[in-house]
């Protein structure tokens, strides 16, 4: 098979690259990675804008073909690769898995907007607005319900890593770098994530980084 690189913005700041970057580390295939720095939000940058035509990362090339959002990405993998089950396999438990990772994409603005992810940070005391709170409960409804549902078997919200684990991925780094107040489940599946393998690499990976964006550091700005 033709090479497969992904291009990915700053490990501290871009959840939407760690996302698709965890599934092709899970799906066990060699890739190039590309790590193109951000410049803040609502700045196009012309390298991401060469190899993304979104003009956002992260992009999946393999061949010729491009990939530029993180659950087609996640997808493509899965279709790609399905030795490495990154669904999944119960029928039941797939569609779940597919609905939640498809909540995470497209919903949780308030979350993310009160919650930047900055894995290099620690910050207590952040006060959320009730649009945001209910996000946080919401996260915890969905990961009660398929820890208490599917996760028999494994540390994962069903059992193994998945794709639904990638995709919320982020949101435990938010809640650890913010000091956000879990429920046992919750807190449980949130520490088994940070302490994946894949995740932990990332994460030395991000504090290796020197640049700093101002506007990443501050609280109530999305990073992408």
């Amino acid at each position: 098979m033709a090479e497969l690189t992904l291009y990915l913005g700053n490990r501290s700041y871009s959840s939407w690259s760690l996302r698709a970057w965890l599934v092709l580390r899970q799906a066990g295939v060699a890739f190039d990675e590309v790590v193109i720095p951000l410049r803040g939000p609502g700045q196009r940058v012309p390298e991401i804008q060469r190899h993304s035509p979104s003009g956002k990362v992260p992009a999946l090339q393999h061949g010729s073909l491009t990939i530029w959002e993180s659950l087609a990405i996640a997808e493509y993998a899965a279709e790609s690769f399905p030795e490495a089950r990154l669904w999944p396999e119960a029928l039941t438990a797939r569609a779940v898995a597919r609905a939640v990772s498809a909540e995470m994409a497209s919903g949780f603005g308030a979350l993310r907007s009160a919650l930047p992810m900055n894995v290099r940070r620690k910050i207590q005391g952040v006060a959320l607005t009730d649009a945001a709170s209910q996000d946080v409960a919401r996260v915890q409804t969905i990961w009660n319900d398929c820890r208490s549902r599917f996760g028999q078997g494994g540390e994962f919200l069903f059992g193994r890593f998945t794709i639904a684990d990638a995709m919320y991925a982020p949101v435990a780094t938010r809640f650890d770098t913010y000091g956000v107040e879990l429920d046992e489940v919750s807190r449980r599946y949130a520490a088994s994530i940070l302490a994946f393998p894949a995740m932990q690499e990332w994460i030395a990976k991000a504090k290796e980084e020197t640049q700093i964006i101002e506007a990443y550091e501050a609280i109530g700005v999305v990073g992408k």
